[in-house]
């Protein structure tokens, strides 16, 4: 692959997916009418027999026999047994709480899968037609994947080399991926998922995000919460607390394999830009205020990215009527799943977009460079934010939707976004004709884009900007962008 420093950015950083759920288990405890809580920062006790006895009920820090700044007696290379990694998970339960200021409710099961095991998992189930067939069009109109290659196979397969770790609200526990002969958990891959658990009990996962941009949206708070406990979990090993040392070759480092830039991109941006929109909520108001927005969740990627603009703004809904001809039908995925009929691709999944053609192996031109894209800390990527989304030709998105439409074999879509100005509207435009004219796109006296045939993506593509609308119609020929939405 060419541009080696994709495969570089992608072993440094890593998808967690998360989840829902957890079962009920009981710490047993001791009658006291002492505080015994720790101070901290505090010195390890070495043992639970120096540690102070169980609080007579359930507090911050203390979990299932271990408070939350015990030593624990434990070895790595072997991987852990079962009563090690009960003692490892309970401590870890204990740091969180400690961090959060949030109680486990119940005790959360961890189990370890393998990495093979794991990529035998995400198959999923039967997919129909019509969400396969929208789902291909989709990645295909942000020119992630062609019409050569399953979008959903690409996506199981992506996910399958890049997860650490979730949390399965259907079996209601933590998986951890290893990648290890001899399975470890990998200290913050465990404090994640358990950070999950904790949100689900205390405030519930479900969401009536239906777009990816609200996913996203609601994404930011849940895996910025994550990541931002973990972060502090991570920063406190060595200096007020004793944390066990992952031997040389443990498990989690991800699995190699055919990793996608541009869908890992997109999908690492609740990541990287979440925990930017909680440090912005706790200066308004601590953890209190962070806890709020499990009761109103951002409305798309934009209150993420900028997070100034939350709770105030709300994407524009954009209408968009079918103005295709008998020869077109839309494609409706809603059949399939409860799901809309349209697709809502927001500011993170253009970014990505614009992002991946500097890491593609079709072309050597790329439309932003590696440093707008990549955060660079003292000439070394910055671990704790290593993607920027905040991109001159994305930071005016107001909203948007797709419709894909079908005539036989054949497949196109209409794409119509608005935008806070014509500028904006503009800007946007002209950069999506450049990653057309990446991808072997060819101007036409007409205005239309012809792509070429050696590109995954052979295609006519039109653009047209109206004020602060940009429509994007794309179908099989030139001849057919009039039948497929006739302006």
């Amino acid at each position: 692959m060419r541009r080696p420093f994709a495969l570089v950015v992608l072993c440094a950083v890593v998808l967690l997916l998360a989840g829902c759920q957890a079962p009920t288990a009981s710490p047993e405890t001791e009658s006291s009418n002492v505080d015994l809580t720790p101070s901290e920062p505090a010195t390890d006790y070495g043992s639970n027999d120096s540690a102070p006895k169980a609080p007579a009920t359930d507090r911050l820090g203390y979990e299932n026999g271990y408070w939350y700044n015990e030593s624990l007696s434990v070895t790595t290379e072997d991987g852990l047994n079962e009563s090690e990694r009960a003692a490892v998970v309970a401590r870890t339960m204990a740091r969180v709480e400690r961090i959060r200021g949030l109680e486990f409710e119940e005790t959360v099961p961890v189990s370890v899968v393998s990495r093979a095991e794991y990529r035998n998992s995400t198959g999923g189930g039967e997919t129909g037609d019509s969400l396969r067939r929208f789902d291909n069009v989709k990645f295909e109109a942000l020119f992630f994947i062609g019409e050569d290659r399953d979008s959903i196979a690409v996506q199981n397969s992506n996910r399958g080399e890049s997860v650490l770790g979730y949390y399965s609200s259907q079996r209601g526990e933590i998986v951890i991926v290893s990648d290890s002969e001899t399975p470890t958990i990998s200290r913050s891959t465990l404090a994640h998922e358990l950070v999950h658990a904790l949100q689900d009990q205390q405030f519930g996962l479900e969401s009536d995000a239906r777009t990816r941009d609200q996913v996203q949206g609601r994404n930011g708070v849940v895996e910025g919460d994550a990541v931002a406990v973990t972060q502090a979990y991570t920063d406190r090993c060595g200096e007020a607390w004793r944390c066990i040392d992952r031997p040389a070759q443990s498990g989690g480092g991800g699995g190699g394999g055919d990793r996608h830039f541009g869908i890992n991109f997109m999908q690492y941006f609740p990541y990287s830009d979440g925990p930017g929109l909680i440090g912005d909520l706790r200066e308004r108001g601590d953890w209190g205020a962070v806890n709020d927005a499990y009761n109103n969740y951002p409305d798309g990627a934009a209150e993420v990215t900028y997070p100034e603009r939350y709770p105030e703004w709300e994407p524009e809904s954009v209408s968009l009527a079918d103005r295709s001809s008998d020869d077109w039908e839309r494609v409706r995925p809603s059949t399939d799943r409860d799901r809309p009929d349209y697709a809502v691709v927001g500011p993170s999944a253009i970014a990505g977009s614009m992002a991946y053609t500097i890491a593609d192996d079709y072309n050597e031109s790329s439309v932003v460079q590696t440093r707008d894209v990549i955060n660079y800390e003292d000439g070394s990527l910055d671990s704790d934010d290593p993607y920027n989304y905040d991109l001159p030709a994305t930071d005016g998105w107001q909203g948007g939707r797709m419709h894909v439409y079908e005539s036989g074999d054949e497949t196109a879509y209409v794409w119509k976004t608005t935008w806070a100005s014509e500028a904006d509207a503009r800007e946007f435009a002209d950069a999506w004709t450049a990653v057309i004219a990446h991808w072997g796109g060819t101007r036409t006296a007409e205005g239309h884009w012809i792509i070429a045939e050696d590109s995954p993506y052979t295609d006519a593509v039109s653009v047209r900007v109206d004020g602060q609308t940009v429509t994007v119609v794309n179908a099989p020929t030139a001849d057919e962008l009039g039948e497929v939405h006739d302006a």
